[in-house]
């Protein structure tokens, strides 16, 4: 079984279908309803946060080039109540026109330790607004779970992305290998930790020999899958088997 390798028209359905669904329960929730799975937020800071990553992107793109940009917090100039979501979907539209009229093999700035191109950042969208939908699906108390091949590509994102890229919740380095399995999504990973180190191992390249013993193996649907690495379920929703350290130790956010 082998991880899915996405498409830029693949992450901008996504980006899409999740961005509707994202402002179907805004549309539906009060503005200064709690967000459970961000503690702190409420949807209209929710739609801030959200809104204000587009912006971002969509600046980046249009600036190009490989150079590291300023990443500094800048104060979010928007409207609150319902207003917000008129200035989230301006920034929705904005976006998306922009990803879609770039190539994605066009050279880009990234955090991350891959190759500096376009394609990053409609995957990266793609994650970042079907985490938030589910959020924001969560203040309602009405959440539905990613859809399996997304979800299955935003696993991968976070074990060949956020991970390398040092973007780990916990300060624990355990050792060890880590086996996930999404049946949903005919979808597993083997990801050897090596205290600071992260490799994710290559299911397809590995001989039934080689394969090293993994310490922990989760069992769960693509969405609750890259929900636990989110943070925003308990491992408790899947089946674990092994050492659940591990486990703690591939959370990212």
């Amino acid at each position: 079984m082998t991880r899915l390798h996405g498409t830029k028209d693949f992450w901008l359905g996504g980006v899409r279908a999740e961005a509707a669904a994202f402002a179907a329960a805004v549309a539906q929730a009060p503005p200064d309803a709690p967000v459970p799975s961000c503690p702190g937020w409420t949807v209209t800071d929710l739609v801030h946060h959200l809104g204000s990553c587009y912006e971002w992107v969509t600046a980046l793109v249009e600036r190009g080039g490989t150079e590291r940009p300023d990443l500094r917090e800048h104060p979010v100039d928007a409207p609150g109540g319902e207003a917000s979501l008129a200035w989230w979907q301006m920034r929705y539209d904005t976006l998306i026109s922009t990803l879609d009229a770039t190539d994605p093999e066009t050279p880009l700035w990234n955090w991350a330790p891959q190759s500096k191109k376009a394609g990053f950042w409609s995957r990266r969208m793609a994650h970042e607004t079907a985490v938030h939908r589910w959020d924001a699906q969560m203040s309602l108390a009405a959440s539905e779970p990613i859809e399996a091949k997304l979800a299955a590509d935003g696993i991968s994102e976070v074990l060949d992305t956020w991970l390398p890229a040092g973007r780990r919740q916990s300060g624990e380095r355990p050792h060890g290998v880590v086996q996930l399995f999404a049946a949903d999504a005919d979808q597993e990973w083997l990801v050897r930790l090596r205290g600071e180190g992260v490799a994710l191992l290559d299911t397809d390249t590995i001989l039934d020999t080689d394969e090293p013993p993994a310490r922990v193996q989760a069992e769960g649907t693509a969405s609750d899958l890259l929900l636990a690495l989110y943070g925003r379920v308990g491992f408790d929703v899947l089946v674990v088997s092994g050492d659940p350290t591990l486990l703690t130790a591939l959370r990212t956010g």
